[in-house]
């Protein structure tokens, strides 16, 4: 039973309770987690050559650096929903939060790049709790489908922002402390989430839930990293046996995980759930976009510091020139959908955001930040059209006691493809950018020579050409640059080309889904077909 949503019944048929200015608040509340999360992720881009300078990692432990949190984010995104069906969400958001400022603050402090990665990982889970939670809550503190659509609307614009304003306050933070303040202003935030939450957020849960499956929950956490690590290792060494087992090991934990879902008494997910095309379709979108979105950010930030040798904080505001045309795109996106098929609405704004990696694939050393701001614009835009409405899809698709595991649903999609976009595309760029620089002569000397920092990243030429004479110095800089631009344009077009394979996918998926907020009779006939063939299957 959802103790949230008693007082929460419609009237007559058709008709439902509006939310009270406490919803809205609890609203504002639950988009703090979600502008830190985003916010942490982003504003490590311009992050990165800082920590590069201080802790001097390798390309493999920068890479780390970045996908240690994504990947047991990601991970235990399923379980994290499962255990605040059944503990609370609120109680979960909480508890979560806290240990996320306690991981921020050991981050902030890290002296080596293990330490760091090792902080990252902790916040990773911390974090794994806070999504599925916020999430959960905005499906039973709103009833009424328009006011849902909107709210989680703001949720989503809280993710975006964070994305936009990480590198703004980066920025400045950096300009004026050392690297780790990126991490320790999480710590008042989630300070204020955690004493504002009790005030604003109804506690929430599945009474009839039974306990966690601790076997589901480790195969999942298992499976997840696996099959990230193996598609990270093939992207950045190809594809050998080692690596391919990897990979299938990973599969066939996913394989298992589906299998036990449908015999355990109390599953982590409802499998049914996974059987209407409708979710599957949005958790497609939800992968696709976050892949290109994320792996291509990556690029696109390193270049306005790196090429167009912007600071941190004029970095980050033009960065944040995306947002508002987003914001606009996201607003018109959800009273168009009102009048036309959401899938019509989710496959322009997925085909908004190829344009965006398209666009990509023509830069040059001599390209302007008006130029790569137009295309990170469209990439934004496409993400919140996106994303918004899919959202919407899995949440109301699931029963309300389940709010939690159809939250984990939606953002484990998130999570695995920006994770997963990050590895891979972050791999395919760096693999691009040693393939070309090898190919370049300083002063008649070779690459080779240089240091191995020189030739991993586009950071570390540009600090060893530093330290050159002039001459050499200024040919390393041309070299790193001209190979740092030849890797965006293939990122672009591997981004790109996801976006259009996503469109395809879910004009075909997301067909039945007739507006936002509610779900075509044919999604309920589904759905109730597939719990009827689960129900066989035990």
């Amino acid at each position: 039973m959802d103790d949230g949503q008693s007082s929460k019944r419609a009237t007559t048929s058709g008709e439902f309770p509006q939310a009270t200015r406490k919803e809205w608040i609890g609203v504002a509340i639950l988009t703090i987690p979600c502008l830190i999360i985003s916010m942490d992720l982003s504003v490590l881009y311009f992050a990165l050559p800082h920590i590069s300078e201080d802790l001097a990692p390798s390309s493999t432990e920068q890479l780390w650096i970045l996908d240690s949190y994504g990947f047991l984010l990601a991970g235990l995104l399923i379980t994290m929903g499962a255990l605040g069906d059944r503990i609370g969400r609120r109680l979960l958001l909480l508890v979560g939060a806290t240990a996320f400022g306690l991981a921020s603050a050991l981050a902030a402090f890290a002296t080596t790049p293990e330490m760091l990665i090792g902080a990252r990982a902790l916040m990773g889970i911390a974090g794994a709790t806070l999504m599925p939670s916020t999430l959960a809550l905005i499906r039973t503190m709103f009833v009424d489908p328009k006011q849902r659509t909107q709210a989680i609307g703001i949720w989503n614009g809280g993710l975006a922002a964070g994305a936009a304003l990480g590198p703004v306050l980066g920025g400045a933070l950096l300009e004026q402390f050392w690297w780790g303040s990126v991490f320790f202003m999480n710590v008042p935030v989630m300070l204020l989430l955690v004493v504002c939450g009790p005030f604003f957020l109804p506690e929430t849960k599945d009474g009839a839930s039974g306990r966690i499956d601790l076997v589901s929950a480790a195969v999942s956490i298992v499976a997840m990293l696996t099959l990230i690590q193996g598609i990270k290792e093939w992207a950045r060494v190809g594809l050998d046996l080692p690596i391919a087992a990897l990979i299938l090991i990973g599969v066939a934990l996913f394989g298992y995980f589906g299998w036990r879902q449908l015999r355990v008494e109390s599953p982590l997910i409802e499998p049914a759930l996974l059987r209407v095309r409708a979710v599957s379709g949005a958790i497609t979108v939800n992968l696709v976009m976050m892949f290109s979105f994320f792996g291509c950010a990556l690029f696109t930030t390193q270049f306005l510091q790196m090429v167009l040798g912007y600071d941190t904080l004029k970095a980050g505001l033009w960065f944040l020139t995306a947002m508002p045309p987003g914001i606009l795109a996201m607003v018109a996106a959800v009273e168009i959908a009102k009048r036309v098929r959401p899938m019509i609405v989710v496959c322009t704004g997925i085909a908004i955001g190829a344009a965006g990696g398209f666009l990509l694939c023509f830069v040059t050393p001599d390209s302007s930040v008006w130029y790569i701001m137009a295309a990170q614009s469209a990439l934004t835009a496409g993400v919140l059209v996106a994303t918004t409405l899919t959202a919407d899809t899995i949440l109301t698709t699931a029963p309300p006691e389940r709010a939690g595991a159809a939250s984990a649903l939606t953002e484990t999609g998130t999570e695995f493809g920006s994770a997963v976009g990050i590895a891979v595309l972050g791999a395919v760029g760096a693999g691009i950018f040693r393939d070309r620089l090898a190919e370049a002569e300083v002063t008649g000397s070779s690459i080779a020579d240089l240091p191995a920092t020189a030739r991993e990243t586009v950071v570390g030429a540009l600090q060893v050409a530093a330290e050159l004479p002039a001459e050499a110095g200024a040919a390393l800089r041309t070299a790193a640059v001209e190979a740092f631009t030849d890797s965006i344009d293939i990122v672009g077009l591997v981004g790109g080309g996801v976006l259009v394979v996503g469109t395809v996918l879910s004009a075909v998926l997301l067909a039945a889904v007739r507006s936002p907020g509610t779900v075509d009779e044919s999604v309920t006939a589904e759905l109730s077909k597939a719990e009827s063939s689960t129900a066989k299957a035990e």
